[in-house]
């Protein structure tokens, strides 16, 4: 039996502990990898309040910080930075779990900076996908957490991760990149069967392209994704199948996946007809079938859910996996673990 690989170190997963359900547990280690951000490592010039507080932070990264001591900080834009950052970590500690402050942040619509939401997302998935062997699923749970720039090469839709294709032939632009010494993408190999065990040793440089044209592997591991999401976070076990073409069966329940796909699957609830370049922008559609049907609301009980992925006029995919937290008809809103 071959042991597990690893990958998407960068997110912290190793400094994490898992409880007896199987979450991720939050560890001073963790919450000091934070500290080492470059928006909150003192620069030179930082006054000695700042200073101290960082120092005292590593120390103990769960100590009370007064609102005084954060005033008496010069810099605003430092001060700013460390009100942030406090906050997030006292949601974090507040929760029994990262999963549980996921949640927490969904549920409440908590506002807190994309990057912090985006690494939390991230370590919950290194967490669900940690037994994974199949690179094309790791693949496509990036998208989950990181934009893609789409584009359409020989036929096929490509699926290129943002920021990469932002960089391509200049230095890294991600802080956490240059923090962990990663080096430059240089090009863009597309994930495939002759590529597939490159992903392992590439997997933080997020440099591998992933075909979503319809029936092709990239979106049915997207579906395996959000299968496992769903169960992991919501108890919940689901059939996620990749659809080729719009149903004509009567549409009961849907959910987009991001924000021009919620908007197309509101066109197609009103009756609206879809003009060509709206149905460009659909580049997934997933049919969601709950396989206890008790778990749904009554209303539609035993009715498929349809889920729609979409990308913006510009050719970019921002998936929102917390649209599959709430907008779900699940019956019971708490987590079953």
């Amino acid at each position: 039996m071959r042991a597990a690989r690893d990958f998407w170190a960068s997110c912290g997963h190793h400094l994490l502990d898992r409880d007896a359900t199987g979450q991720f547990l939050v560890t001073d280690e963790f919450l000091k990898a934070y500290l080492a951000r470059p928006e909150l490592v003192p620069p030179p010039e930082a006054c000695a309040t700042e200073r101290q507080l960082h120092n005292a932070l590593l120390r103990d990264p769960r100590q009370p910080v007064a609102a005084t001591q954060l005033a008496a900080i010069e810099d605003a834009d430092a001060r700013e930075n460390w009100e942030m950052m406090l906050a997030w970590r006292d949601h974090l500690t507040k929760h029994r779990t990262l999963e549980a402050a996921y949640l927490g942040i969904v549920r409440r619509t908590i506002k807190f900076p994309h990057v912090f939401i985006d690494h939390l997302v991230q370590a919950i998935l290194r967490n669900i996908l940690d037994d994974c062997d199949d690179v094309f699923v790791l693949r496509a749970a990036e998208m989950l957490f990181r934009p893609q720039k789409l584009m359409v090469q020989e036929g096929s839709m490509l699926a290129i991760d943002e920021e990469t294709e932002a960089s391509l032939g200049r230095g890294p632009q991600s802080p956490l990149v240059a923090l962990l010494g990663l080096p430059a993408t240089v090009e863009v190999d597309l994930l495939g069967d002759a590529t597939a065990d490159s992903y392992w040793e590439r997997s933080d440089r997020f440099d591998m392209a992933l075909d979503l044209s319809a029936g092709g592997r990239g979106l049915a591991a997207l579906g395996d994704v959000i299968t496992r999401w769903l169960s992991h976070l919501l108890g919940i076990d689901a059939a996620v199948e990749p659809l080729a073409e719009l149903q004509s069966a009567p549409w009961n329940w849907y959910v987009g996946l991001s924000s021009d796909a919620t908007r197309i699957g509101d066109a197609i609830w009103n009756g609206e007809d879809l003009d060509d370049a709206t149905r460009a922008q659909l580049i997934g559609l997933f049919r969601l079938t709950f396989r206890n049907p008790a778990d749904m609301i009554e209303r539609i009980r035993g009715e498929p859910v349809y889920l729609l992925v979409a990308m913006t006029a510009d050719e970019v995919l921002r998936l929102k996996p917390q649209n599959l937290v709430t907008g779900l008809p699940v019956r019971h809103e708490e987590t079953v673990n």
